[in-house]
Order: structure tokens, then C-alpha cells, then sequence
């Protein structure tokens, strides 16, 4: 018997609930509840009658859509496990992921079959007959659409159990190879029935899904919304055209929306035309991945009337850690908040296990019911990143006299010059307060006096004209020598290495840089 209704049995149950309430929505085409749970249950029965059972891993490389939420939502009710791929990696990538994870389905966008036609004969488990594909006809595919006709409408016989795998997520590989994740059901009801009550999610909410859902923060704030019976709708995650998004929110009446600051920042510098759009059904907007300055969390407000703005921080394997409410946005800058409801006590500890005193830095672990079970296949990586129950991400921290932490940076990205650490996030928050700075990531480069040399990788906005003084000059105002950049990098906006939910790569600029 199950503790707690997942994803999959929650849908049963809403599409009894909700029947005219749509649940699903693209630029194309919408579905009810009750709709939605027919396909899916369809899509159940086929997955398992082409041999997969209890268990197997459905490896998924597609793009946001109405179709990747239904293997989703399939995976959930059959106790199969997804395993989704991000749309941009390249073909090693994508076989790197395929077969550690052992999948013995794959299932694509009709645009990723050159990339996924090359590594075939590589891919060790699928057999012929489980290649999918989700758009035209392609050979050597089954045609998705055609492959759930006729299958029976029924809920399916397979259940799967709170504590069993739905998500094996490989995390977005910032400080090396992609590892993967392993998640219970467990931990992303408890993300749901935590989440709706800490940001006062309910039924009435319209969610636009901007992230690609091959991330866990769709996984947690799309589903949330198909749990309490609300509607999302389906973006690409590709196309981002900050007045196609406003166009949206106008005629979807969107009152939720995540976004990382890369988007708000394309947001708040449309075209004053653009501007006309009305916004006012915007309730409610979570910022996450990268701290937000305080010019434009004042430039998000203004832009949003009224809205509330979150900020959360967490990671593919914790969950959401920490939440900055609303009425701390301006108070507390530069902070992650306090614990999320359901997280029990951040810890910030020393090398040597032992909690620091307050303001001091350390590494941040957390408990709490939202975490990852394993790293698969990787016992000895899972026993580092615990100490007890207790979990770290990698990321230092520092907690103030109120209880609000702050993140100082990734462990693996601290320098280390002539002896003194140096934490990059410091020396970003200066030159990116700088107004004709876009964007800038500060990384350590070798250097044969000092060990690692502070270098600044800057992209100045546009038509403006910036040079290595001008940036060294605000700096030496602002901090210490020893953490002053003694290089710095100009590069174009489409330069800077990110992940898909906007996180910078500085172990790709260390590597496209470190010569």
C-alpha cells in the first residue's frame, strides 16, 4: 500500500475532481484533466507492452511539450523511471547518459534523431523496437501519437510504490562529469504538498512552464501545479522571446512564473511598445540558480506591479533548501532566506565536521525529506556528500544573526592566491553592480608566482565600449589586492558558458581561458 499519492494516482484523481479544468496547455492545443489522464493512461499501457517493467528506465530527449509531461506523468503511474536528457548536450553526452543510467527506452523529438541516429549502435539495453519519436515520421522510430492509438484507456495495473525511483536527473555537470540522481516519488510529494502551502499555490493558479523540463526545478515547479489541480502551460525552453512571453501572460492570464535572471534581465529590456502588455495576472514570480542584484529585483517590482517576488535556492540533488520571502526581498540582499517549510536545521560546517560560529563561511548541508536517495552507481560519491543524514551540494556559506544565509560560492570554484582564498560570488556582485556590465564570471587561472591569478570573464552591455582599466579601477575601490583581478576577459553574451537553467560554466571558461 502506498503512503502518499504520486504524481500518477494524484491525476486519477483530479481528473475526477476537475473535469472541465484544463490541465495541459501549449501554443496548440490544450487537454482537460480528465483528457489528459486517458492519454497518459494509454501512453502506461503501451510503454509496458513493448516489454518494459517495474523499474526499467525510459530515457527521454525532448524539448518542453505537452508530451514529455505525459511520459512524465506515465512514468509516475507504471513505476518506471524517466530518465530525461538535456536537449542540448551532443551525441557522446547523450550516450554517456543513455547507458550509465542503463535505459531501455528511448524517446526523442523528431529534431534530436541526427544526434541520437549516430550513437545507436553504442546504446547498450534498447532494443529496435523502443526507439520513439515525437513529431514526423522517422525510420527507426516509433511514431509516438501512433504508438498510444487504440491502447487502452483504463488506469493501468502497475503501481508504483512513495518510496520507489520515478527520476534518475543527471545534475548539469558545473564542476565535472554529469552524475546521476536518484529520486523517490517520496521527494517530490514532499516537494509539492511543502511548496504549495509555502508560497500559497492553489487551484486557481495559471503556471507558465519557461525551464526546460529536463531540470529538476520544472519537475518540482511544473508538477506542483498538476497536483493541486491548477493549469500550466507548456513553453518551449528554447525560445525565449521576452515579448512572445509577455504576449502569453497577457492572453493566458499566467499568475506563476520561474525564471532565472538571464530571462528577467531580457525581460525588463523590451521595447518600451512591448511594456504595454498587461502583466497584472503575475501573482506570484521565483527567481533561482544566480543571486539577483538589487537594481533589478527593484526594475522586477516595477515591472510586475504588485507581484510577489521569491527566491529560492537549492539543488538537483537537495531540493528547495532555503526561500527569500517577499518582505525580505530589499531588507536582506544578496541572501537565500531561512529554511523551507518541511527542511530541518541548515547545518554550515568546517573541514572538520564542526559547526562554525555565525558570519563565518563553511560548506551548507541540509535534511530534510525533499533529498535525493543515491548518486547512481556511485557509492563512494554518495558517502562524501553526507555526513550522518546531512547533505551538501558543494556550496559555501555563511549564516547571519537572524538566521538568513548567504551563498559564498561552489567549493570548487574558491581560489586560492598567494596562499588567501578568494570566492568568486564576491568579486561578481562588485563588477556586475557596475552598470555597464551585462554579465561576468570570475574564475582562477594558473599562475606561476601565485598559484591561481583572479581573471574576470566580462560581458559589457550593448554598445558599450569597456576596458580592463575601467574594471580593475572599480575594483581596487571596492576590495583587498589580493582580490583584484589581474586579467580580465571581454567576451559577447553568447560566449558565456551556461547551464540550461542559466548557471555559468566556470570550469569552461578555466578551460577555454586557462592557456
Amino acid at each position: 500500500m502506498t503512503c502518499w499519492m504520486n504524481l500518477g494516482q494524484i491525476l486519477k484523481v483530479n481528473a475526477k475532481k476537475f473535469p472541465d479544468t484544463i490541465a495541459l496547455k501549449d501554443r496548440e492545443k490544450h487537454f482537460t484533466y480528465p483528457e489528459v489522464n486517458r492519454r497518459v493512461n494509454q501512453l502506461a499501457h503501451s510503454l509496458l507492452s513493448s516489454g518494459l517493467e517495474k523499474g526499467d528506465k525510459v530515457a527521454v530527449l525532448m524539448e518542453n511539450s505537452i508530451e514529455i509531461t505525459e511520459i512524465y506523468l506515465a512514468t509516475a503511474k507504471t513505476g518506471l523511471v524517466i530518465v530525461p536528457i538535456n536537449f542540448r548536450l551532443v551525441g557522446d553526452e547523450v550516450e554517456y547518459i543513455v547507458n550509465n543510467s542503463d535505459a531501455k527506452a528511448l524517446i526523442v523529438d523528431d529534431v534530436f534523431t541526427p544526434t541520437t541516429d549516430m550513437i545507436k549502435p553504442k546504446l547498450k539495453n534498447i532494443a529496435s523496437e523502443r526507439y520513439f519519436v515525437v513529431g514526423e515520421p522517422t525510420d527507426g522510430y516509433r511514431t509516438y501519437e501512433e504508438f498510444i492509438k487504440g491502447a487502452s484507456e483504463k488506469e493501468p495495473e502497475a503501481v508504483a510504490e512513495s518510496k520507489d525511483t520515478w527520476i534518475l536527473i543527471y545534475t548539469s555537470g558545473t564542476t565535472g562529469k554529469p552524475k546521476g540522481v536518484v529520486r523517490s516519488h517520496e521527494s517530490h510529494i514532499a516537494f509539492y504538498l511543502i511548496n504549495a502551502l509555502d508560497f500559497g499555490f492553489d487551484k486557481h493558479d495559471v503556471c507558465m512552464n519557461v525551464m526546460p523540463l529536463c531540470h529538476i526545478n520544472s519537475t518540482f515547479f511544473t508538477f506542483i501545479f498538476l497536483y493541486i489541480g491548477a493549469t500550466v502551460y507548456v513553453h518551449p525552453a528554447q525560445s525565449f522571446r521576452s515579448e512572445e512571453i509577455l504576449e502569453i501572460i497577457e492572453r493566458e492570464k499566467i499568475s506563476f512564473i520561474s525564471l532565472i535572471p538571464t530571462h528577467y534581465n531580457l525581460l525588463l529590456n523590451v521595447s518600451e511598445d512591448a511594456k504595454t502588455y498587461d502583466v497584472s495576472s503575475v501573482r506570484k514570480l521565483l527567481c533561482s540558480s544566480a543571486p539577483v542584484r538589487k537594481s533589478m529585483k527593484t526594475a522586477i517590482m516595477e515591472f510586475f506591479p504588485g507581484v510577489e517576488l521569491y527566491e529560492g535556492y537549492g539543488s538537483t540533488e537537495a531540493g528547495i533548501v532555503t526561500v527569500l520571502k517577499p518582505e525580505d526581498q530589499l531588507r536582506k540582499l544578496g541572501s537565500i532566506g531561512y529554511e523551507s517549510l518541511g527542511t530541518d536545521l541548515v547545518k554550515i560546517l568546517d573541514e572538520d565536521g564542526n559547526e562554525v560560529s555565525t558570519g563565518e563561511i563553511g560548506e551548507l548541508y541540509s535534511r530534510g525529506p525533499m533529498l535525493l536517495d543515491e548518486y547512481y552507481k556511485m557509492p563512494e560519491k554518495t558517502a562524501a556528500s553526507f555526513k550522518g543524514e546531512w547533505f551538501s551540494a558543494g556550496d559555501m556559506a555563511r549564516c547571519d544573526e537572524e538566521g538568513f544565509y548567504q551563498i559564498v560560492d561552489r567549493k570548487d570554484n574558491m581560489i586560492i592566491t598567494g596562499g588567501e582564498n578568494v570566492h568568486p560570488s564576491e568579486i561578481e556582485e562588485i563588477i556586475g553592480s557596475y552598470s555597464d556590465v551585462f554579465d561576468v564570471a570570475v574564475i582562477g587561472l594558473s599562475d606561476e608566482k601565485w598559484g591561481e591569478r583572479v581573471a574576470a570573464v566580462v560581458v559589457p552591455r550593448d554598445d558599450v565600449t569597456l576596458d580592463d582599466k575601467t574594471i580593475m579601477e572599480r575594483c581596487r575601490e571596492k576590495m583587498a589586492g589580493y582580490k583584484r583581478p589581474k586579467q580580465v576577459i571581454f567576451i559577447k553574451p553568447e560566449e558565456m558558458p551556461r547551464t540550461p537553467t542559466g548557471k555559468i560554466l566556470h570550469r569552461v571558461l578555466r578551460k577555454n581561458y586557462g592557456k
